[in-house]
């Protein structure tokens, strides 16, 4: 699988990378994720990104593949108590949070912290960063980022304190692509893309889908219309794959899933190439001619 240097960090990351949401949402059992993760590590996936919040997917991470913990790198996040008696964003809290992941995840330290979708008010009160900091300065960690969009994640960026950024972009959520990806280029920080297929979002073609999580993109995707979303179901998730990882400035998208079927299709899928420019190009100039004001990153 095609790898990429994710800028100052220098980690040399896989183009796909696994997001531990579903596997915690959904209540996988251990020995499913060691059947994930095993073939996505055989065929070459080196990222794993999960979080504090998303139930037990730390601990199924580490109990899955704690002793492959050489083959791969480990993201988490870190800002919601998610149990812990603090309060959110307090810096007792995130110092404990962090400290947690380490021993959920089964390992000595994280290759990447970020701050969960911290609000630009947080931001700006400055000591959520000073933990993140203080635990890279320990050793527990190795880089520290921030995971979010819109105007708090151009903040982030524009500190100049983080390494990386992950944020939302896709087919249905472009506004990163103008508003933060080229600020981090410039700074030289790796890029990390959360939701790269819209949460697939266009599979309920006759009406709005219960989960609030998918209903925006559905909306948006209803306006958009684009030409591709009328092809088979398999051809529309790889070229809303093959769009984010062609946006400049990515190095890496995370995708979730708790089947192990579909990582092996989503590993073919980025294995066959990215959009040609005339493709890529089409789907930027439908997003500009189409987004109304509103239309912002979502978290």
């Amino acid at each position: 699988m095609e790898r990429r240097v994710m800028g100052k960090t220098g980690m040399e990351v896989s183009i796909l990378g696994f997001g531990g949401a579903e596997i915690g949402f959904q209540g996988a059992d251990v020995a499913t994720v060691e059947r994930l993760l095993g073939s996505a590590l055989d065929a070459g996936l080196n990222v794993i990104d999960t979080a504090e919040c998303y139930r037990e997917s730390e601990e199924l991470i580490g109990r899955a593949v704690g002793h492959r913990r050489h083959e791969f790198y480990l993201f988490t996040k870190c800002g919601h108590a998610s149990g812990l008696d603090g309060p959110d964003w307090d810096p007792r809290t995130l110092e404990q949070s962090i400290d947690r992941s380490l021993r959920r995840l089964r390992t000595d330290y994280l290759d990447l912290v970020q701050l969960h979708s911290c609000s630009l008010s947080v931001l700006q009160r400055g000591d959520v960063i000073e933990v993140l900091e203080k635990a890279k300065a320990s050793g527990k960690v190795r880089f520290i980022g921030y995971s979010g969009d819109r105007e708090d994640a151009l903040f982030a960026v524009r500190t100049g304190r983080f390494d990386t950024l992950q944020t939302s972009v896709n087919i249905a959520d472009q506004e990163a692509i103008d508003l933060t990806i080229p600020e981090a280029m410039a700074r030289g920080m790796g890029v990390i893309a959360k939701r790269p297929v819209a949460n697939i979002a266009w599979r309920d073609k006759a009406e709005p889908p219960k989960q609030a999580y998918h209903h925006t993109y559905w909306v948006r995707l209803q306006k958009l219309a684009y030409p591709f979303l009328q092809h088979h179901p398999e051809e529309i998730v790889a070229t809303a794959l093959r769009f984010t990882l062609s946006v400049p400035g990515v190095h890496t998208a995370i995708v979730g899933t708790s089947k192990p079927d579909r990582w092996l299709q989503n590993a073919a899928i980025v294995e066959a190439g990215l959009l040609t420019k005339d493709d890529y190009e089409a789907i930027r100039q439908r997003w500009r001619e189409v987004a109304e004001p509103d239309w912002v990153g979502q978290e």
